[in-house]
């Protein structure tokens, strides 16, 4: 499937805003997290604070492309750990933990409806909806505002389909199924690869891959090269350094046969 999100340049998606926030203690962490998190290259996803082991307070981030690696969480938890001694946004003790949004991640921006169009999941909104605040179906994009939701329980297309206003949806997030797996499976080891080769351990693609037509379909019907014509031009003499100008010179000079006319 192709990404709808992959041509726009990563520093506008580094400064889109979330349309879905939290409210309470994890705001007050998002507005210490979140400027720091976007001048190392990382998009802020989701902050939830819970009581597990006391307080914790995880931090969901990921590259403006979707992708995050472990190394991507140990250089974030790095660098948050002392801003946030600092800035001090809860009262107690807590447990730093950093993580990527997950397969099954919540959708917090216009750009993560739009790249994930065509994957079921499950929306809940702050705003009822037609009397209702919870859906679920096949997302099919973005309208303005909304987001196009075909829900899943009822079988009339025409009755089916919903725009959800992003600025009322309360909590957003894919469900998993086996298409969404392969497909996060495929975008995992593209950025592992794009990650290594930058690091210096994967060499970068050879030239021949990216002009060899069976990668290239571009160039598939490409029209091949015109090869030099040797066809003898009007009035033109034809070239003397051929085999046979070559052994009528050696039977001349030792005498076998006269001089050929015009030569």
């Amino acid at each position: 499937m192709t990404d709808p999100v992959a041509q726009i340049p990563d520093y506008e998606l580094l400064d889109e805003p979330r349309l879905v926030v939290e409210p309470g203690v994890a705001a007050r962490v998002s507005s210490v997290v979140a400027p720091v998190l976007q001048g190392m290259g990382y998009r802020l996803v989701r902050i939830k604070v819970s009581g597990e082991f006391g307080c914790t307070v995880q931090i969901m981030a990921e590259r403006p492309d979707g992708s995050m690696q472990i190394e991507d969480c140990e250089a974030i938890s790095k660098a948050l750990s002392p801003v946030l001694d600092v800035a001090d946004p809860i009262d107690k003790a807590y447990r730093l933990e950093i993580s990527s949004p997950g397969i099954d991640r919540p959708l917090v921006r216009r750009s993560d409806f739009e790249r994930h169009a065509g994957h079921l999941v499950k929306v809940e909104m702050a705003v009822a909806h037609q009397g209702r605040k919870r859906f679920r179906g096949i997302l099919q994009g973005v309208k303005d505002n909304a987001i196009r939701l075909h829900r899943d329980d009822v079988q009339n297309d025409d009755e089916g389909e919903v725009l959800l206003v992003m600025e009322d949806i309360a909590d957003a997030r894919l469900v998993l199924t086996d298409e969404l797996i392969a497909e996060s499976m495929r975008r995992g080891k593209v950025a592992e690869r794009e990650m290594k080769r930058d690091l210096g351990i994967l060499p970068p693609p050879p030239p021949h891959a990216k002009n060899d037509p069976a990668r290239n379909p571009a160039r598939r019907n490409a029209p091949k090269p015109k090869l030099k014509s040797t066809a003898k031009a009007p009035g033109k003499k034809p070239p003397k350094n051929t085999k046979e100008h070559r052994l009528a010179a050696e039977r001349l000079r030792r005498g076998d046969i006269d001089p050929i006319e015009g030569d």
